[in-house]
């Protein structure tokens, strides 16, 4: 993708695609771990953090237009090995509680792995005076953080308990 990274902005446009790939291919995965939660509140969980993922693309898409920089033709590995593991997950036999509770910790992995990524990202469009793009970035962290701690908050107080 690149030949070098030279400078700061670069390893910026680096991110900014990976972000969009990353979340590009979560767009298509939380359908299938919507499907296959049992329970109500994950299920509905997962279909708003559907709607929130597909603003976020939206977010990165402005980004890149302002940039003028085509955020397609790269594939976020870390985000493909996430979803193959959460994939391979719902292929198991589980009683229907420990696959929700199964469902949470591979949906938190890919939410730690976001949360990262934007927090980076909005710190390096700061620092390179991208102050729109920060703000845009930093609304997605916001948005990341908060889906993280209802999902801990859902597996803490309930489907864990369940699956016991």
């Amino acid at each position: 993708m690149f030949d070098k990274l030279k400078t700061l902005d670069d390893l910026y446009e680096m991110q900014l695609k990976d972000l969009y790939s990353a979340e590009k291919q979560l767009v298509k995965a939380l359908p299938q771990m919507a499907a296959a939660a049992k329970d109500g509140r994950l299920r509905a969980g997962f279909e708003h953090h559907l709607r929130e993922t597909e603003n976020q693309v939206a977010r990165l898409e402005k980004i890149g237009k302002a940039m003028e920089l085509d955020l397609g033709g790269h594939t976020c590995k870390a985000m493909q090995g996430l979803i193959a593991e959460g994939q391979e997950t719902m292929s198991e036999r589980a009683t229907d509680e420990v696959m929700d509770a199964a469902l949470i910790a591979a949906s938190q992995r890919i939410e730690h792995y976001e949360i990262s990524g934007y927090g980076t990202a909005a710190h390096f469009a700061e620092r390179l005076g991208h102050s729109d793009a920060a703000t845009l970035l930093r609304q997605t962290l916001a948005e990341e953080q908060l889906t993280d701690t209802k999902l801990n908050e859902l597996a803490k107080n309930y489907i864990n308990q369940k699956a016991m």
